[in-house]
């Protein structure tokens, strides 16, 4: 929208670098074009404002297809005014000089236009196609004809009025018939999510199952391996209680060996002991051979009387004295 600037008796007007401003004085034009800005008088002169920018314009109608039903289309067109000084003769883009504001609702009889002729064309298309083949491909076939028959359209070029996209965002149906076709599709879903999780549930079975087996074999390892340490810990016991065995026999044989030695030892020793003391005897014999009767007799006597019991009181008569005296003479006087 332009900006108007009051004076006394005066208007300063200055456009935008998107809208197309022309200037009638006395019916013939003053100024004219894109962006300008220019002194007037409010009395005589009329000024329209025509925005040459793109413009988006949605769209909603309803149409009915082969099959006798009702679908809802969406649609954007993009259009711009190329020719601003071709719309301004057919359609009132004109100001008020105070306030800047149209005098009428230009735009709203562009969109008007655009979407009748936009309408009647997605109709004709829709109008040969049943509801799925409306839903699944009528978008791509409503925006072809839509674009080609806003492109060729009299009115549109007589009007100043060029399409520059046409854009079919979604062909729907009713509620009721969209959820009744969204059921197959929605059961098919259920379906694949039913079995996804029964086969969730099954690959968990089969786990808990694979891990139950893995802790019998364990359990069943286990077992086998006790049994194997019981087996050895009673052959180290068997084998320990005859190495303890042969031990003890074998310190008993070494015991007796040694005690049978011993023996014999002593036996030799005794041997050798009795043999010596016969020598010693025989020595003594020989050697008592030419010795006196009577000294042999004193000698025995000697030996007796070491052998005999303390005397406490001896006593010696005269006559005994004799006797023995000249017993032991008698043989020195023979």
């Amino acid at each position: 929208m332009a900006d108007i600037h009051t004076r006394p008796l005066l208007r300063h007007l200055r456009g935008a670098p998107t809208t197309y401003i022309r200037h009638l004085r006395r019916g013939r034009p003053a100024h004219e074009g894109v962006g300008i800005s220019f002194w007037f008088r409010p009395l005589a002169a009329v000024i329209s404002e025509v925005p040459v920018d793109d413009r988006e314009l949605p769209m909603l109608f309803h149409a009915r297809t082969v099959d006798f039903q009702d679908v809802s289309v969406q649609a954007t067109v993009t259009y711009r005014i190329s020719d601003p000084a071709l719309a301004v003769q057919r359609i009132d883009f004109a100001i008020h000089p105070d306030s800047g504001q149209w005098r009428s609702a230009p735009l709203d009889q562009v969109a008007s236009m655009l979407t009748e002729i936009a309408q009647q064309h997605a109709v004709t298309v829709i109008a040969r196609l049943d509801l799925r083949e409306a839903i699944v491909g009528g978008p791509v076939a409503v925006r072809e004809d839509v674009a080609a028959g806003l492109g060729g359209d009299s009115r549109l070029d007589d009007t100043g009025l060029t399409v520059v996209g046409v854009r079919v965002v979604a062909i729907r149906p009713e509620s009721e018939v969209e959820r009744a076709l969204q059921t197959p599709a929605r059961e098919q879903i259920q379906q694949e999510a039913d079995r996804a999780t029964y086969e969730r549930r099954a690959l968990a079975v089969e786990r808990e199952r694979a891990i139950a087996e893995n802790e019998m074999q364990n359990q069943i390892e286990l077992a086998h391996r006790e049994e194997n340490l019981v087996a050895q810990r009673g052959q180290n016991e068997r084998r320990r209680s005859e190495e303890a065995a042969a031990a003890a026999w074998i310190e008993v044989e070494a015991k007796a060996e040694r005690e049978r030695l011993l023996a014999a030892v002593r036996a030799d020793a005794r041997r050798l002991s009795g043999a010596a003391e016969a020598d010693a005897t025989a020595a003594k014999l020989t050697a008592y051979q030419d010795v006196a009767p009577a000294l042999v007799l004193a000698l025995a006597a000697q030996a007796i009387a070491g052998q005999l019991p303390k005397i406490g009181q001896l006593n010696v008569s005269p006559d005994l004295i004799t006797t023995a005296l000249g017993r032991l003479t008698a043989p020195d006087q023979e």
